[in-house]
């Protein structure tokens, strides 16, 4: 799998596609009730948010930037701490980080297909529909991954459309003026509650940690995966922020709330009447089905990544390459049926309301920053040793990627249901380590 075939354009349309496109335009609601309505308070945490990720991306890019071997995230976890924490953080993310995100975005998938061709709306349908999406991506990277390639960069582009144009056309007829100022007024006596915001918007950020799983395919990969990793996050930041004030002030905080996943459609109608909202939810539903193909392109390559380092069972199996398809088919079979048991558990929260407005994704996306922070430290290590020269990029930066990461955690931990999954994860985790101890002397 030595072959490169991303290139930087495709590499930043792989992170942008994956954050921008599913979180904004279904979390922008669950925002606005933490901050009871409250714009500014929204913005300040999307910009806290952000904070960590842009940080956070220039800390991984100083390690992206010295090697281009298989497995990101988990080769600077071998690289910089030891084996057993990259066999720990490889199966966090194969069988928990990647899918319980994946699930979501695709059913979101089905939420705005049935808005768009007007079907009757049931969890039922919306989850149908997402597992169909699931098995037609997983077939398109499987037996194409040029396609999927070329997938990623067109919607990348086509989910711009909505945004800035609900952003500008919101903002023009939204008149945001006085409803920021009061909205000013009101931050004083609006207490902490606010910070719990912080959970929907990691989800909104999300994903740009998965370019560094197929960093070994990115032409130029020490030189394109950190450019990638730098200018991604500060494009999604601000076309965020444009939406976000765009929608809520257009709509009115209370509508959006009121509305939920809706909103967008609402939005659409009168700015551009049916035929135009038609056209609009088309370009969500593309730029959605974009988020979960990158997913997808990153989740298949994990077993592979651990595979070819024996840390998983069955590694002889999962770290074969397919001579026909060029991709590793037995790791991306494995992937999506852990996809297919977490679209289940994700239906049963949501049937029964289990995670009140939230899902299974959001806070093991929060437990994901828990392991950014050894990624962090690794980067203050190599400073210390004197392979970082400069002080900004070898201290500063990492430091206040990690005071971003705690942030999140902290904003996480308001999720009552937090210390469950945090049980969950850590019993997947000390399986891992009890896997990697008896196995030890086969691990490379």
């Amino acid at each position: 799998m030595d072959q490169k075939k991303y290139s930087l354009f495709t590499t930043i349309a792989m992170i942008v596609g994956i954050v921008i496109g599913s979180g904004i335009f279904f979390k922008s609601d669950n925002v606005l009730v933490y901050t009871n309505g409250n714009i500014i308070l929204g913005i300040i945490v999307f910009v806290i948010a952000a904070f960590s990720i842009i940080f956070g991306s220039l800390s991984f890019s100083q390690l992206a930037s010295r090697t281009d071997k298989a497995g990101g995230i988990i080769t600077y976890s071998e690289m910089y701490w030891n084996k057993s924490v990259a066999c720990a953080y490889g199966w966090f993310q194969t069988f928990i980080y990647y899918p319980t995100i994946s699930c979501v975005v695709a059913w979101v998938v089905g939420i705005y297909g049935i808005i768009l061709f007007g079907l009757n709306s049931t969890l039922e349908l919306q989850v149908i529909i997402g597992v169909i999406v699931m098995t037609c991506l997983y077939l398109i990277n499987i037996l194409s991954f040029k396609f999927g390639g070329y997938l990623q960069n067109t919607s990348t582009v086509i989910k711009m459309i909505p945004l800035i144009l609900i952003a500008i056309l919101g903002l023009a007829f939204g008149n945001p003026a006085p409803v920021i100022k009061e909205n000013i007024m009101d931050i004083q006596g609006s207490g902490v509650g606010w910070i719990a915001a912080i959970s929907p918007i990691a989800f909104s950020f999300d994903g740009w940690i998965i370019s560094t799983s197929i960093g070994h395919e990115i032409k130029n990969s020490k030189r394109n995966l950190p450019l990638a990793l730098v200018i991604s996050p500060m494009i999604i930041l601000a076309i965020y922020i444009l939406y976000f004030v765009g929608i809520s002030t257009y709509l009115g905080p209370e509508a959006v709330i009121s509305m939920g996943d809706e909103h967008v459609n609402t939005a659409a109608i009168n700015i551009f009447g049916n035929m135009g909202s038609k056209i609009i939810l088309i370009f969500v539903v593309i730029s959605v089905l974009g988020t979960v193909n990158g997913l997808i392109i990153g989740h298949i390559r994990l077993p592979y990544s651990l595979s070819i380092r024996n840390m998983f069972p069955f590694s002889e199996k999962y770290r074969t390459i397919s001579e026909k398809y060029n991709v590793p088919v037995n790791s991306g079979i494995l992937t999506y049926f852990i996809n297919l048991l977490w679209m289940l558990a994700h239906y049963i929260t949501q049937k029964f309301n289990l995670i009140p407005n939230s899902d299974v994704s959001e806070i093991s996306i929060v437990i994901n920053y828990l392991g950014f922070i050894l990624m962090y430290v690794a980067v203050i290590k190599l400073a210390l040793k004197g392979e970082i020269k400069s002080k900004i990029m070898g201290y500063i930066v990492p430091s206040l990627a990690i005071f971003g990461s705690l942030f999140i955690l902290y904003g996480g931990m308001q999720n009552q249901f937090f210390i469950y999954y945090l049980s969950f994860c850590i019993i997947v985790i000390l399986i891992s380590l009890s896997y990697y101890k008896k196995n030890k002397d086969i691990i490379n």
